[in-house]
């Protein structure tokens, strides 16, 4: 664990056997109750507040892993990571979202250079990354939260429809003239790579962290609706558009990570390559009504405010998430937002 810690962190406290440790990808609150998802795992951990120590005010720990072939029939071979990159609590249903794209291998220093070309030829799909789910949370009998495969007011699990090589969504974006190039370029790489969501009914934001486009991110809105085991993408409104797209102006930066406070919307937003570059906050005032009344298939938005930018440094504190602390733990206004950071070592939000 850490010996220092900056103003305002929030320590948290992982066993040595946690699924998620130092590559925290993902965060959201219940009461008291943080979960956090990791983008090398195959599951999700829930972590308790604990007493304060000291000047440390917030602290979270007692972890307890989730598993997510315990929880839903994966696309992917159990275990296999799932990249989850957004989290979001709603309506009783804690919602992940996986990366969807590809990744690439990366060069080594104890390879010699014809073994790093090819390492860095090298493209795969993980079947796992490839998921969008709610899952259930349900008292235990001690009153903590779980999540479980199906509740006892019948609430159940589900996943969008599709296997380990495509899902109905990204079927749906393989002919779209903005985003279905870069469907076999691995996110990294500026290719497909969703990071962010934010759940308004059964409306969902996926924020892109990638593709940006000649310096516009952006984002996809789709609904969803259960159907029998799984989820299925429905027309936004009568002409049968399954998706729409937002493009922001967000000077050039992708999208890490998506939040509803009231009606405004969050954007945290960093770098799309691997770089060690601007990681900011960007606010965008009564996003919920105006994208309920938006009938347009693609919109453009440059009106956005930016809140705060967030230090960093080099190969460590990129933000990966963002999330309101309760008004319970905050102290203050409860629109105040808590960003959850990657670091090299164990991790420590922010």
């Amino acid at each position: 664990m850490p010996n220092t810690r900056s103003a305002n962190a929030v320590r948290l406290e992982f066993a040595p056997d946690s699924l998620v440790q130092s590559n925290l990808s993902g965060a959201a609150f219940t009461g008291d109750w943080l979960w956090v998802a990791g983008d090398e795992a195959c599951g999700l951990d829930r972590l308790r507040r604990l007493d304060p120590v000291g000047q440390e005010a917030l602290r979270f720990g007692e972890v307890r892993d989730f598993k997510l072939d315990d929880l839903l029939d994966l696309p992917g071979a159990a275990g296999e990571e799932a990249d989850l990159e957004g989290m979001a609590v709603a309506d009783g249903y804690l919602w992940v979202v996986g990366s969807h794209g590809l990744k690439r291998k990366n060069a080594k220093p104890d390879r010699d250079h014809a073994d790093n070309a090819k390492r860095l030829a090298k493209v795969a799909l993980d079947g796992n990354r490839r998921l969008l789910a709610c899952l259930p949370i349900e008292p235990d009998a001690n009153g903590e939260p779980c999540l479980v495969r199906e509740a006892q007011d019948g609430r159940r699990a589900l996943r969008l429809k599709g296997d380990a090589q495509s899902n109905l969504l990204t079927r749906a974006l393989a002919d779209d003239p903005h985003f279905g190039p870069y469907m076999a370029i691995p996110g990294k790489d500026n290719g497909l790579d969703i990071e962010g969501l934010a759940v308004d009914g059964r409306r969902l934001l996926l924020g892109l962290r990638g593709p940006v486009l000649r310096g516009w991110s952006a984002l996809i809105e789709i609904e969803v609706e259960a159907r029998g085991d799984q989820l299925r993408l429905v027309p936004l409104d009568a002409t049968g558009i399954l998706l729409r797209k937002h493009f922001l102006q967000l000077d050039g930066l992708g999208v890490r990570d998506l939040h509803f406070s009231g009606d405004d919307l969050y954007i945290l937003a960093g770098p799309t390559m691997v770089l060690n570059g601007d990681i900011r906050v960007f606010k965008w005032p009564a996003a919920r009504p105006l994208l309920a009344a938006n009938r347009e298939p693609a919109r453009f938005e440059a009106g956005l405010t930016e809140s705060v930018s967030l230090p960093h440094g080099h190969g460590t504190n990129r933000a990966e998430a963002i999330c309101d602390l309760p008004p319970g733990l905050a102290g203050r206004k409860a629109e105040l937002a808590c960003a959850v950071r990657r670091a090299r070592g164990r991790p420590q939000g922010g």
